[in-house]
Order: C-alpha cells, then sequence, then structure tokens
C-alpha cells in the first residue's frame, strides 16, 4: 500500500511539474514590445542610471501626468489627445513599470518616485507645469507638490492612494506572499490581467481586447514582473501630514465605485488641502481617465482654465 501511495505521490508531483511548466509565461523582450508600445512620439533618456520611456507631445504650458500601478503612460491615451490642443504633455513610464522596467537598485518607494521625477524633469528643463496622476500616481504628485511647491501650479489627482486603509488589491497579497508570489514571477495567464481590470473598471464592457492586451503585455517586459513583487515589499509610510503644505489648487477627481481605494478618502484629502475641489464620477471604477476619458477630462479642462 506505502509502494501505491509513494508511486502516486511521485506521479502527483511530476503533473504539478509539468503543468507549471506548460503554464509558464516568459518574459517579453523590448524588441518584441518596442514596435508597438515605444514607436513615435515615445522616446528614451537616462535618469539616475535608468532609461526612462516617456512622451512630450503639443505645446504650450505644460502638463506632467504619472499612471499608477500596474499601468504605464499609455493610460493617458485619450487624455493626450485632448490635451494637446492647449498644452505640452508629458507622461512617463516610472520605474518597475511599462517600458522603464525595472530598477537593479530597487528604488521605489514613494520619495523615490518623488526624487525620479524631479531629476527627470530638470533634464527635460520644465521648470513650472500642472501635475497630474492617478492612484499611485497621484501620490507621488502630491507628495513631490509638498517638497516642490513652487513648481507645481496646478496639481490633478484622480482616485490618489496616501492615506491608509484595511483592504488590500488581491494581486498586492499575493505579491507580498511567500512561495505564492513565485506563480505572479512566472505564471501570469491573460486572465489573471483581465480579472484585475475588471476590478478597476465599474462597467467592464468597456474593457477592450486592445486594453487587455496592452496590460498583459507590459506586465510580462522583462523584470516588471520581479520589480512589481519587490515593490509590494517596500515599506508604505504615510506623508499626508505633509499635505497641509501645499498651496497649489488641487483637483480632486474620484471614481465613486472605486474598489482599490475607498471613495470616502476623498473628504480625507479635503480635511489637509488648502485649496481643493471635489468631483465624483458616478458609476465610475478606480481609472477615469481610462474608463470615461471624455467626460473625466472636460473636468480636469474646466478647472485648470478656471
Amino acid at each position: 500500500m506505502k509502494t501505491y501511495l509513494k508511486k502516486f505521490l511521485i506521479f502527483l508531483t511530476l503533473g504539478i511539474l509539468f503543468l507549471l511548466i506548460f503554464s509558464i509565461s516568459p518574459d517579453k523582450s523590448f524588441e518584441e514590445l518596442a514596435p508597438k508600445y515605444a514607436a513615435s512620439p515615445s522616446s528614451f533618456i537616462e535618469v539616475k542610471g535608468i532609461k526612462i520611456h516617456y512622451r512630450d507631445q503639443g505645446q504650450g504650458y505644460p502638463i506632467v501626468l504619472i499612471h499608477g500601478t500596474g499601468a504605464s503612460l499609455h493610460t493617458w491615451d485619450a487624455w493626450t489627445e485632448e490635451l494637446i490642443k492647449t498644452y505640452r504633455v508629458i507622461r512617463l513610464d516610472l520605474p518597475a513599470y511599462g517600458l522603464t522596467g525595472k530598477d537593479q537598485q530597487k528604488r521605489y518607494s514613494s520619495l523615490d518616485y518623488v526624487n525620479f521625477l524631479d531629476a527627470f524633469l530638470d533634464k527635460l528643463g520644465i521648470e513650472k507645469f500642472h501635475l497630474g496622476g492617478n492612484s499611485l500616481g497621484g501620490l507621488v504628485s502630491w507628495l513631490y507638490a509638498s517638497y516642490h511647491d513652487q513648481k507645481v501650479n496646478k496639481l490633478l489627482l484622480l482616485n490618489p492612494s496616501g492615506f491608509p486603509f484595511d483592504s488590500t488589491p488581491m494581486v498586492i497579497k499575493l505579491a507580498k506572499t511567500p512561495i505564492l508570489n513565485i506563480f505572479i514571477r512566472y505564471i501570469t495567464p491573460k486572465s489573471f490581467v483581465r480579472k484585475n481590470l475588471k476590478e478597476v473598471y465599474y462597467n467592464d464592457d468597456l474593457i477592450s481586447n486592445e486594453t487587455i492586451d496592452r496590460y498583459y503585455d507590459l506586465t510580462l517586459f522583462e523584470g516588471n514582473r520581479e520589480a512589481f513583487i519587490d515593490r509590494s515589499f517596500i515599506e508604505r509610510e504615510n506623508y499626508t501630514d505633509r499635505l497641509s503644505l501645499i498651496q497649489s489648487p488641487a483637483l480632486v477627481l474620484w471614481g465613486e465605485n472605486d474598489e482599490w481605494i475607498p471613495v470616502e478618502d476623498s473628504k480625507k484629502f479635503k480635511a489637509h488641502l488648502n485649496n481643493i475641489k471635489i468631483v465624483i464620477m458616478p458609476k465610475t471604477g478606480h481609472i477615469p481617465m481610462e474608463e470615461r476619458p471624455k467626460e473625466s477630462v472636460a473636468i480636469a479642462l474646466d478647472f485648470l482654465s478656471n
């Protein structure tokens, strides 16, 4: 009986190993992804030893846009089409994301991103600008303004993070769990990406196959999954006491149906920021600029023009 049990366990183990091997999602190289995601008007510039992927379009007063966790500069595509009619729009892939990819030194803290952003803008010679961000990008934006308020004219904060909250997105929980995070590193089915997008959209019917493909491809860019796991272990410090240092007028635009960061946090920003306008968008999730780009950019443009 014991012999049969041993054989069964051996065959079961081998079966699981074969299943895992055939389920592995290999990394995608820069050469593979660049034709689709780094075509003109994309550019690259070295900042603090990292080759940053960015786009600089339009003419006029500069607007700098920062994406959120798991995203890339492409999250602002629809907004950019409208904004470049009046403004110069600059967006970049933060280290650990998009085609910028991982940082060998693992500089992924909020303050690291603030320092990267300042060095990036300094290289481009941009001294005064509007600054906008979504989720993690919102945190980077307002934290940057708390240190460099004289450079930021107006702030656009879309579902910004920053205040501690109890719930954590499942993908981040998995990334922080030993052994299970191996699956995130090596096994990333497209269905997993689709599930995450359904969490950040309110209306799942608006998630196109093109959007799924983009998030999937850039997640698999070599080093990004490793960087995502590394980022999950970065200690999240609470910098919200710095919000009161910001004098720049701020628009806080929030999707009412955000499953990742509660819309109630908008009231916390109202309590801490000196000059704030809050707009809550109904039937909208965590990324208004993707899910409802026309409505959200119109709100942003109205705020900027006034």
